[in-house]
């Protein structure tokens, strides 16, 4: 639709003479897939994939219910081919160039057009485009064929002497995932997995426009447009304009003697681009127009924010500081790690990315992490993270492994960064570049180097240094200079003390080694890149495991839905140790999830009380692939677990944070905002019926951008009874409430929770009410809808006014899970 719009601005906006655009005719319609081997056609859905072209046409089953996961594994051992004809017009196949632009193939797939052999691919991230002029015709047939990955990784692996620490992905350029996770499936699937383009020209076509940006401060920003093009030899100069908020800004005029030239421009008092939680993200609207002899040849728009990152990285006392630096203001990252939508990528809608991308805004989460081991995201992503005033971590496409160091593999990841890294470079989003995830750290302490020879050692080490400290950094350094370029993901290995001190860090001591969460309290590095632990998910998601109405999880067929080896036995270890074990399952994913929010917002506070020595907290993960036993806060179907919601409160820009040290109470205020804040700071102690034991109150101010201790208090003479009282803390309307025992040890009381539910625009209000201390209430409904809060407590003689959004007109089977129901 912006296309569309944009082009008939330009087309009425021209003068007297016709515009020469170049034209592009989306070839995703009419195509056919088949078994290599078969004879009968099926109807295929581009952009997509074999296995949902299977499901479509109702020859398999559905792959995310039960364990049909297992079942399907033989799609990714055959060859499938596709096919499609197209029309072309009478005009364009007059046009001096014609090319196809294949914006993604995933991924050994051999393309003819008309029975001409015009491309081989082995990149399921690279962009290819062909020059097809001499066989384009009136009536025209495109067909694909699909090699399976495992024929040519055989091949790969047999040049080896020795084998790969992780074998067959490595040698394939895909998404990592596709072959299994321990939150994925194996599903590896084929496909057109983005836009097939047949794009038209005479005189000239842009390729690429990267405004760059190279001075900013608050009276004016200094860019050049640098322009990458095709062009046949032009007798005359051409014209280029550029327009700033539909503007015109500059005009320039230069005879073509190389296919990149720059035009520079000023924009006098910018507007900043700022991460959303401290400013506005402004984006200019730049346009760039190329004309020759008063017609239009090209032109290309973007949208733009005008900003500076870097990461700092500087020595001190302790050892190196990590942060991000945002127009020169140190930014707090709060946020996750963020993996594909769907194992099938066609099945993500643009309103799947707004939604998601709320979700994170409403989280009030600033930076998202896109993990290696998935996929260089669609454009939808980045434009929406850019408006919304979201960071952008991108990783490149590398995940747990070593990989292949030979000059082939080499020379086809570097044209896969210069095709991504071009894409984005114009995002403001954008702000690291990362090599890979957990690759040094897993050669350095997974124990890949044992038993291998010295020269095997030798060999896949330089492989690694030749290309994450070698082709990747180049590509960056060549074409997106001001952002900077991170090696590994994290620095260092756990094991390894500066995991603390400098560098990012991924603490996996919670989980994998199941270290208490009270780990968390103490060990804080400078900034934490991964760390979580998993959740059951909705019981709507459960239901479309089983494939029915069922919340059961003992079935075998809901056993493929946990990928971790040891996830049941994980989960029940550390539900033990603080909280009581529920009988019924649909009690027992409650349970689960309170385990996963209440010890990672331990974490998320100790963090954050700890800045400016810690200056991020990134946890694993956002979201699913599919329906799943995971780390995620929302899982498949976009419902938020316990520990979304409660990352929204511990991600405000004002929390109010307490900690107890050898029986001192303290409590500190961060303060996110650039402003400094001044309020009351009111800390009382109450049992759950609501009677003050101790109270305080002080006059405090916060200084902007930093966290600062307000109150200690002894509790060294305090006779109250820990398992029987909460602190209650309030700063400008914030509040947080601190446990001074663990769950399973709270004397909690049970008591009706009264309720009242009246409509109102969008939805119904509801208001909550009980005469004792009612701690983690868990609304649910099979009416599909969002409850504005979740998994909140509701303090005694007070009421809770919670928002249901949902399109339904009655609201009657609202039902109530509190806490206080499992103490015994």
């Amino acid at each position: 639709m912006k296309r569309l719009f944009l082009a008939i601005i330009i087309v009425t906006a021209v003068g007297c003479k016709k515009d020469d655009l170049p034209k592009s005719q989306v070839l995703n319609e009419n195509w056919e897939f088949k078994k290599s081997a078969d004879t009968s056609w099926y109807a295929a859905k581009v952009p997509g994939q074999v296995h949902t072209d299977l499901l479509n046409n109702q020859r398999i089953e559905d792959p995310f219910v039960a364990n049909n996961e297992l079942d399907l594994q033989w799609i990714s051992e055959e060859d499938w081919v596709y096919k499609s004809k197209f029309s072309v017009d009478e005009e364009t196949l007059k046009r001096k160039h014609l090319e196809l632009k294949f914006n993604g193939l995933d991924t050994y797939a051999s393309v003819f057009l008309n029975d001409s052999l015009i491309l081989n691919s082995k990149n399921a991230f690279r962009t290819y485009s062909v020059d097809v002029k001499p066989i384009v015709k009136s009536e025209n047939e495109i067909r694909i064929v699909f090699e399976h990955t495992t024929k040519y990784e055989t091949l790969e692996a047999e040049k080896l002497s020795y084998q790969m620490p992780v074998d067959r992905r490595v040698f394939t350029r895909k998404p990592q995932f596709h072959y299994g996770w321990d939150w994925g499936p194996i599903l590896t699937s084929s496909g057109i997995s983005r836009t097939i383009e047949l794009i038209s020209w005479n005189d000239l076509k842009i390729k690429d426009v990267y405004f760059k940006q190279n001075y900013l401060d608050d009276d004016s920003a200094s860019l050049q447009a640098e322009f990458d093009v095709e062009y046949d030899v032009l007798s005359e100069p051409i014209e280029v304009e550029i327009f700033i908020n539909d503007e015109l800004k500059s005009t320039t005029e230069l005879s073509l003697v190389s296919n990149t030239f720059s035009v520079p421009f000023q924009i006098k008092n910018p507007k900043r681009w700022w991460p959303h939680n401290i400013g506005a993200p402004y984006l200019y609207t730049m346009r760039a127009v190329i004309k020759y002899d008063g017609r239009v040849l090209d032109m290309v728009e973007k949208k733009k924010g005008l900003r500076t990152v870097a990461l700092i990285r500087e020595k001190d006392s302790v050892g190196k500081t990590f942060y991000f630096k945002v127009n020169e203001v140190p930014v707090y990252a709060k946020g996750a790690n963020y993996i594909p939508q769907h194992s099938f990528q066609g099945e993500v809608t643009d309103e799947d990315y707004e939604r998601l991308l709320n979700d994170a805004v409403d989280a009030n989460m600033n930076m998202l992490r896109v993990w290696g081991g998935g996929i260089y995201e669609e454009d939808i992503f980045y434009e929406l993270c850019d408006e919304k005033g979201i960071m952008i971590w991108q990783d490149f496409m590398f995940a747990c492994a070593m990989y292949p160091g030979d000059t082939a593999f080499l020379e086809n990841v570097k044209q896969e960064a210069i095709d991504n890294v071009k894409r984005l470079r114009n995002h403001s989003s954008i702000a690291l570049w990362c090599g890979n995830n957990e690759n040094n750290e897993a050669w350095h302490n997974w124990g890949w180097q044992t038993d291998r020879s010295q020269e095997e050692i030798d060999e896949i080490w330089e492989s690694y240094q030749a290309l994450f400290n070698g082709v990747l950094p180049d590509v960056v350094n060549q074409y997106h200079s001001e952002i900077n370029y991170w090696e590994s993901s994290p620095s260092f290995g756990r094991r390894d003390p500066r995991s603390l001190t400098e560098g990012d860090a991924h603490d996996w001591w919670i989980w994998h080694d199941e270290y208490p969460f009270e780990h968390l309290l103490e060990a804080v590095p400078r900034f934490m890149s991964e760390f979580g632990f998993q959740a059951f998910p909705s019981y709507e998601a459960i239901k479309y495991i089983n494939g029915n109405d069922s919340i059961s999880i003992s079935s075998k067929a809901f056993d493929t839905h946990q990928k971790h080896p040891r996830g049941y036995s994980i989960i029940r270890n550390y539900m033990e140790r603080d909280y009581p074990i529920p009988e019924k399952d649909e009690d027992y994913v409650y349970m689960s999830q309170l385990v996963q929010a209440n010890g990672m917002v331990l974490g998320f506070e100790a963090q954050r009380r700890a800045r400016p020595y810690n200056m991020g907290t990134l946890y694993w993960q956002l979201n699913d692939c599919w329906p799943v036993i995971s780390w995620s806060s929302i899982d498949y179907l976009g419902n938020w677990k316990a520990m979304h919601f409660k990352t929204k409160k511990a991600f405000g820009d004002v929390l109010v944070s307490t900690k107890v040290d050898n029986d001192t109470l303290k409590t500190w205020i961060v303060n996110d905002k650039l402003d400094v804040l001044s309020g009351v700071l009111n800390s009382k102690i109450i049992d759950f019926n609501g009677r003050i034991i101790w109270e305080n109150k002080q006059q405090v101010e916060v200084s902007s951008n930093t966290s600062e201790l307000k109150l200690q208090h002894s509790l060294g003479d305090s006779t109250f009874n820990k398992s029987k009282v909460v602190l209650v803390s309030e700063f400008n309307g914030k509040t947080n409430h601190y446990y001074f025992s663990r769950p399973k040890d709270l004397a909690l009381h049970t008591a009706e929770i009264l309720k009242t539910i009246e409509p109102t625009e969008g939805g119904f209000k509801i208001e909550l009410s009980s005469p004792t201390l009612q701690k983690d209430v868990f609304l649910y409904s099979s009416t599909k809808g969002r409850f504005s809060d979740n998994f909140f407590d509701i303090l005694p003689n007070t009421t809770v006014v919670i928002k249901f959004e949902t399109d339904h007109k009655t609201f009657e089977d609202l039902q109530i899970k509190s806490f206080n129901n499992f103490i015994r």
